[in-house]
């Protein structure tokens, strides 16, 4: 018997070097819950309120606040 395919496919981690998030996706964490950990650095959470951007100290991944 095959299983079904799954309908979400994660995002694969670190693809992009920007990221656009916002107040929803708080708290912020690099690699996103969205992305495939296995092949990715740690997770880590990322201080971006004060300063509305943010760097990944792993990967240089840049993530900015949009209200």
């Amino acid at each position: 018997m095959n299983a079904a395919a799954p309908s979400h496919t994660p995002q694969q981690a670190n693809a992009e070097q920007r990221y656009a998030v916002t107040r929803a996706d708080l708290p912020l964490s690099c690699p996103t819950p969205s992305m495939a950990l296995w092949n990715s650095h740690p997770r880590v959470y990322l201080p971006i309120e004060a300063e509305h951007e943010v760097q990944c100290p792993y990967c240089g991944a840049h993530f900015i606040l949009e209200d």
